[in-house]
C-alpha cells in the first residue's frame, strides 16, 4: 500500500495534483481543501495517499494532512453508497473539522448541501460514522503533518471561528471556505478571533 508521496509539484487544479518522483509523474486525485494548501509548481511536496486498485485501473488519492486521509477512508469503508468521488466532493466542500462537527451534531442539513449527497445519505453518514467520529481532544489527532504549505490550525479554534461566522449570517460551506482560507494565510496555531478578523478583513 503506498500510504504518501513526496516529489516535485509539477502542476495541479482544484481536484488533481501531478507529483513527479524519481522521473515518473503521478497522477493524484485530491479534493478541493487539500489542494488549498499546496505550494507553488515546482516546489517539494508530500501527500499522504490511499490507493484503490481495480481490473481495470489503479487510482491514487491525495490529501494535505493523515487526518484527511483517514476521514476519507472512513467514509468510503463504512458508509453505504460514499466512494471515492462521492468522497472527495465531500471533502472538497467542507473540512474535516466541520464535517465531524456535522456528524456529531446530527446536522443532516448541512450534510446534504455537499456535492452528490442527498438527505438518505446524510443520514448515513451520521448513522454510520457518529461513534467513529472522536470528540475533540485538545487538538491532539490535528498535529502538523503535512505538505509545504500546509497548516496545522487547532480543530477547536477552526471549529468555533466557523460557528462564529456563522452567527453572523455566513452560511456554514462559506464560513468555513473563508475560515480555512484565512488559516492559511495566518499559519498554524491561529485563534480563533485571528481567523475571524482575518476573514472578515
Amino acid at each position: 500500500m503506498i500510504t504518501s508521496i513526496k516529489g516535485t509539484l509539477i502542476s495541479a487544479t482544484p481536484l488533481h495534483a501531478i507529483v513527479e518522483l524519481n522521473g515518473f509523474g503521478y497522477e493524484v486525485n485530491i479534493p478541493l481543501t487539500s489542494a488549498e494548501k499546496l505550494p507553488a509548481a515546482g516546489s517539494e511536496v508530500r501527500l499522504h495517499t490511499h490507493v484503490i486498485y481495480r481490473e481495470d485501473a489503479q487510482t491514487l488519492y491525495g490529501f494535505a494532512t493523515i487526518a484527511d486521509r483517514d476521514f476519507f477512508r472512513l467514509m468510503i469503508d463504512h458508509v453505504t453508497g460514499i466512494g471515492p468521488k462521492s468522497a472527495l466532493g465531500i471533502m472538497s466542500r467542507l473540512s474535516v473539522e466541520s464535517l465531524e462537527s456535522a456528524i456529531r451534531s446530527g446536522d443532516i442539513g448541512l450534510l446534504a448541501k455537499c456535492p452528490g449527497i442527498g438527505k438518505k445519505t446524510a443520514e448515513r453518514l451520521v448513522v454510520e460514522l457518529k461513534s467513529k467520529v472522536e470528540l475533540p481532544s485538545g487538538g491532539a489527532k490535528n498535529s502538523p503533518q503535512v505538505t509545504a504549505g500546509s497548516i496545522a490550525t487547532p480543530a477547536s479554534a477552526h471549529r468555533d471561528a466557523i460557528s462564529a461566522l456563522v452567527a453572523l449570517g455566513y452560511k456554514a460551506p462559506d464560513a468555513d471556505a473563508a475560515i480555512r482560507q484565512a488559516a492559511l494565510a495566518l499559519g498554524a496555531g491561529a485563534s480563533t478571533e485571528s481567523l475571524i478578523k482575518k476573514a472578515l478583513s
